[in-house]
């Protein structure tokens, strides 16, 4: 059920990220939903996933800046990126939480002798 919902966040998230990038949306604070759907699609995400997830939220504000000097469409381009970006910052969030809590359960349970 979790990597459903998760799922749905993402593809959500990836919606949204491609009609802000080309509409503004009155009303709506884009970047607190693209966090927020990051943060619940980041329940779906393994360990294994997270090394490339890491990669990705330090690469692409770096591809974001490069496609903004596409003439005509760079700018659309540029904003679609930082929004995947955003949305991306909320998987690792909620990935390196989980990790913490784990660590942390690790920690009780060594002190515990179970």
């Amino acid at each position: 059920m979790i990597n459903k919902i998760g799922a749905v966040a993402r593809i959500v998230a990836t919606l949204l990220a491609i009609v802000a990038a080309f509409m503004a949306i009155p009303s709506l604070n884009v970047a607190l939903l693209l966090v927020v759907l990051g943060l619940i699609a980041g329940l779906a995400y393994s360990g294994d996933e997270a090394v490339r997830l890491f990669l990705v939220v330090l690469v692409l504000p770096a591809v974001s800046a490069a496609l903004a000097a596409i003439p005509t469409i760079g700018e659309q381009l540029s904003a679609f990126a930082s929004n995947i970006a955003l949305a991306a910052t909320g998987v690792a969030t909620t990935v390196i939480a989980r990790r913490l809590i784990d660590n942390a359960k690790g920690d009780i349970a060594s002190l515990t002798g179970k």
